[in-house]
Protein backbone atom coordinates (compact mmCIF):
# COMPACT_ATOMS: atom_id res chain seq x y z
CA UNK A 1 0.00 0.00 0.00
CA UNK A 2 1.30 3.45 -0.91
CA UNK A 3 1.27 6.28 1.57
CA UNK A 4 1.18 9.73 0.04
CA UNK A 5 2.62 12.48 2.15
CA UNK A 6 1.91 16.14 1.67
CA UNK A 7 4.93 17.75 0.06
CA UNK A 8 6.52 20.16 2.50
CA UNK A 9 7.23 23.64 1.19
CA UNK A 10 10.89 24.48 1.13
CA UNK A 11 11.71 26.58 4.19
CA UNK A 12 12.98 30.09 3.53
CA UNK A 13 14.32 32.21 6.37
CA UNK A 14 15.54 35.19 4.33
CA UNK A 15 12.71 37.77 4.03
CA UNK A 16 14.17 39.26 0.83
CA UNK A 17 14.25 35.86 -0.87
CA UNK A 18 10.69 35.22 0.31
CA UNK A 19 9.59 38.60 -1.10
CA UNK A 20 11.03 37.74 -4.52
CA UNK A 21 9.34 34.32 -4.42
CA UNK A 22 6.00 35.88 -3.45
CA UNK A 23 6.27 38.53 -6.18
CA UNK A 24 6.52 35.84 -8.84
CA UNK A 25 3.82 33.75 -7.11
CA UNK A 26 1.42 36.73 -7.05
CA UNK A 27 2.30 37.73 -10.63
CA UNK A 28 1.32 34.26 -11.85
CA UNK A 29 -2.34 34.73 -10.84
CA UNK A 30 -4.43 36.95 -8.59
CA UNK A 31 -4.05 36.10 -4.91
CA UNK A 32 -5.72 37.34 -1.76
CA UNK A 33 -3.86 38.45 1.35
CA UNK A 34 -4.87 35.39 3.35
CA UNK A 35 -3.58 32.92 0.74
CA UNK A 36 -0.31 34.85 0.63
CA UNK A 37 -0.08 35.01 4.41
CA UNK A 38 -0.66 31.24 4.68
CA UNK A 39 1.97 30.57 2.02
CA UNK A 40 4.51 32.75 3.85
CA UNK A 41 3.86 30.96 7.14
CA UNK A 42 4.28 27.63 5.32
CA UNK A 43 7.69 28.85 4.17
CA UNK A 44 8.64 29.24 7.83
CA UNK A 45 8.75 33.02 8.20
CA UNK A 46 8.06 34.92 11.42
CA UNK A 47 4.90 37.05 11.81
CA UNK A 48 6.80 40.37 11.58
CA UNK A 49 8.46 39.29 8.32
CA UNK A 50 5.16 37.99 6.92
CA UNK A 51 3.32 41.26 7.56
CA UNK A 52 6.24 43.28 6.19
CA UNK A 53 6.27 41.23 2.97
CA UNK A 54 2.50 41.53 2.58
CA UNK A 55 2.74 45.31 3.03
CA UNK A 56 5.42 45.46 0.31
CA UNK A 57 3.37 43.30 -2.04
CA UNK A 58 0.35 45.59 -1.57
CA UNK A 59 2.51 48.69 -2.03
CA UNK A 60 3.96 47.29 -5.28
CA UNK A 61 0.44 46.27 -6.43
CA UNK A 62 1.18 42.53 -6.51
CA UNK A 63 -1.67 42.08 -4.02
CA UNK A 64 -4.99 43.86 -4.42
CA UNK A 65 -8.01 42.47 -2.57
CA UNK A 66 -10.59 44.25 -4.74
CA UNK A 67 -8.95 43.10 -7.96
CA UNK A 68 -8.70 39.54 -6.59
CA UNK A 69 -12.35 39.48 -5.47
CA UNK A 70 -13.64 40.77 -8.82
CA UNK A 71 -11.50 38.31 -10.76
CA UNK A 72 -12.56 35.43 -8.49
CA UNK A 73 -16.27 36.25 -8.86
CA UNK A 74 -16.07 36.60 -12.65
CA UNK A 75 -14.11 33.37 -13.00
CA UNK A 76 -16.32 31.24 -10.75
CA UNK A 77 -19.48 32.57 -12.41
CA UNK A 78 -18.29 32.33 -16.02
CA UNK A 79 -16.40 29.05 -15.77
CA UNK A 80 -18.00 27.03 -12.95
CA UNK A 81 -21.45 28.67 -13.21
CA UNK A 82 -21.57 29.38 -9.48
CA UNK A 83 -24.31 31.54 -8.03
CA UNK A 84 -23.84 34.64 -5.87
CA UNK A 85 -24.35 32.79 -2.57
CA UNK A 86 -21.56 30.28 -3.21
CA UNK A 87 -19.19 32.98 -4.50
CA UNK A 88 -19.91 35.11 -1.44
CA UNK A 89 -19.26 32.18 0.92
CA UNK A 90 -15.94 31.38 -0.75
CA UNK A 91 -14.81 35.00 -0.61
CA UNK A 92 -15.76 35.20 3.07
CA UNK A 93 -13.66 32.09 3.73
CA UNK A 94 -10.76 33.94 2.14
CA UNK A 95 -11.40 36.81 4.57
CA UNK A 96 -12.26 39.34 1.89
CA UNK A 97 -13.72 42.62 3.21
CA UNK A 98 -17.42 43.39 2.87
CA UNK A 99 -16.62 46.31 0.51
CA UNK A 100 -14.62 44.07 -1.86
CA UNK A 101 -17.30 41.40 -1.62
CA UNK A 102 -19.99 43.84 -2.79
CA UNK A 103 -17.75 45.10 -5.60
CA UNK A 104 -17.08 41.53 -6.74
CA UNK A 105 -20.76 40.58 -6.84
CA UNK A 106 -21.49 43.70 -8.91
CA UNK A 107 -19.22 42.20 -11.58
CA UNK A 108 -21.95 39.66 -12.38
CA UNK A 109 -24.45 40.98 -14.91
CA UNK A 110 -28.06 40.38 -13.81
CA UNK A 111 -29.28 39.22 -17.24
CA UNK A 112 -26.32 36.85 -17.65
CA UNK A 113 -26.97 35.53 -14.14
CA UNK A 114 -30.61 34.73 -14.90
CA UNK A 115 -29.80 33.22 -18.30
CA UNK A 116 -27.10 31.04 -16.76
CA UNK A 117 -29.52 29.75 -14.12
CA UNK A 118 -32.11 28.98 -16.81
CA UNK A 119 -29.50 27.04 -18.86
CA UNK A 120 -28.29 25.15 -15.78
CA UNK A 121 -31.82 24.08 -14.90
CA UNK A 122 -32.66 23.14 -18.49
CA UNK A 123 -29.47 21.09 -18.85
CA UNK A 124 -30.07 19.32 -15.55
CA UNK A 125 -33.69 18.63 -16.50
CA UNK A 126 -32.42 16.79 -19.62
CA UNK A 127 -30.17 14.58 -17.47
CA UNK A 128 -32.71 13.64 -14.79
CA UNK A 129 -34.86 10.62 -15.65
CA UNK A 130 -37.65 11.34 -13.17
CA UNK A 131 -41.31 10.86 -14.08
CA UNK A 132 -42.77 12.33 -10.89
CA UNK A 133 -43.07 16.11 -11.38
CA UNK A 134 -42.64 16.95 -7.68
CA UNK A 135 -39.49 14.84 -7.33
CA UNK A 136 -38.10 16.40 -10.51
CA UNK A 137 -38.74 19.90 -9.17
CA UNK A 138 -37.12 18.93 -5.85
CA UNK A 139 -34.00 17.64 -7.60
CA UNK A 140 -33.74 20.73 -9.80
CA UNK A 141 -34.09 23.07 -6.80
CA UNK A 142 -31.45 21.16 -4.83
CA UNK A 143 -29.07 21.22 -7.79
CA UNK A 144 -29.43 24.98 -8.30
CA UNK A 145 -29.09 25.60 -4.54
CA UNK A 146 -25.88 23.55 -4.49
CA UNK A 147 -24.53 25.81 -7.24
CA UNK A 148 -25.21 28.81 -4.99
CA UNK A 149 -28.29 30.39 -6.53
CA UNK A 150 -31.03 32.09 -4.53
CA UNK A 151 -34.10 30.00 -3.72
CA UNK A 152 -36.64 32.64 -4.80
CA UNK A 153 -34.91 33.08 -8.17
CA UNK A 154 -34.82 29.31 -8.69
CA UNK A 155 -38.54 29.04 -7.90
CA UNK A 156 -39.33 31.90 -10.32
CA UNK A 157 -37.39 30.16 -13.12
CA UNK A 158 -39.13 26.85 -12.46
CA UNK A 159 -42.58 28.48 -12.42
CA UNK A 160 -41.75 30.29 -15.66
CA UNK A 161 -40.79 27.02 -17.36
CA UNK A 162 -43.94 25.19 -16.21
CA UNK A 163 -46.11 27.40 -18.38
Amino acid sequence: MFVFEKKQAQKITDPHLALVKMQSWCAYQERCQQETRDKLYDLGLWPEAVESIIAKLIEENFLNEERFACSFARGKFNIKKWGRIKIKQELKQKRISEYCLKKALQEINGDDYLNTLIKLIDNKRQLIKEKNHIKLQYKLVNYALSKGYERDLIMDVLKLHEK
